[in-house]
């Protein structure tokens, strides 16, 4: 992999990952649409990890952009004071945590997988419309959410784990049914994103330094940074749109899953 490909990839996946059009999908498509001629053992070996170094640019995005939560998160670690909002992100996290280390190797093959990307992107598509519409009215706030509610969250977060099904998307329409605005429900959803990623890292990222490639870990730092630069810029749109949209405001990114895993799909079919 060449430095451009990476920066390619960067931009592609920090605008993807905190839109709900699955930034997993859309790393999975952008090899297909440009016509790139990867290596298949670095597909097979070292294309996961280095999606993973990709998030964790996303996720120091998230840390700089909810800087407040976290450092009053870590204020009640040191004050041994009960913070009911790290409690719901430690529920919301397990499923995710467990799901991805059981499931790591049997979910590999479809991280190379284009019509599979394609297909669940259509799928995350109607996930997207039709959850936001069978929603009632949310009115609560995070920290208005039960346990029991932020592990569905983190359940449907799960989703993610299959390349075409957004991350944000999935947790951000079960935090409609669990009854959260729009912009709390985007909210808990990225500072859910955040320990997820980071536990990614953990066990992907020592593989790239491992990877006897050259120069392949630094591309991927390099990648990972600007993952994270562009990631701030979506997170920040995002908010703002949902701050000012709380009717339809998941449709355009629905439209836009099924226009791109449709066309994905159709030029699979006549290119066979």
């Amino acid at each position: 992999m060449t430095l451009f490909q990476a920066l390619i990839f960067a931009i592609v996946q920090g605008i993807t990952e905190l839109f709900p059009i699955s930034s997993v999908g859309h790393g999975v498509l952008t090899p297909y649409v440009f016509h790139w001629n990867l290596n298949q053992a670095f597909l097979n070996e070292h294309f996961l990890p280095f999606l993973v170094m990709l998030h964790l640019g996303t996720a120091l995005a998230l840390l700089i952009f909810f800087w407040r939560e976290w450092l009053t998160i870590i204020r009640s670690l040191f004050a041994r004071s009960q913070n009911r909002l790290l409690l719901l992100i430690i529920v919301g996290s397990i499923p995710a945590g467990l799901i991805g280390v059981l499931l790591e190797k049997p979910l590999t093959h479809l991280f190379t997988n284009v019509t599979s990307a394609a297909f669940f992107l259509i799928i995350n598509g109607l996930l997207l419309f039709f959850g936001e519409r069978l929603r009632s009215k949310g009115k609560k706030k995070i920290n208005d959410l039960t346990y029991g509610q932020a592990l569905v969250i983190g359940l449907f977060q799960s989703l993610a784990l299959i390349p075409g099904f957004s991350r944000e998307g999935a947790s951000m329409t079960a935090g409609f049914w669990a009854g959260l605005k729009h912009e709390e429900a985007a909210r808990f959803s990225m500072l859910l994103a955040t320990p997820v990623i980071a536990g990614a890292g953990l066990l992907e990222v020592p593989k790239l330094a491992k990877s006897g490639i050259h120069g392949l870990f630094q591309i991927s730092l390099i990648g990972g940074l600007f993952a994270g630069l562009f990631a701030y810029l979506s997170v920040t749109i995002l908010i703002r749109w949902f701050k000012k949209n709380e009717i339809d405001a998941m449709k355009p990114f629905a439209y836009y899953c099924w226009i791109v895993g449709t066309v994905v799909l159709i030029t699979r079919l006549l290119t066979r």
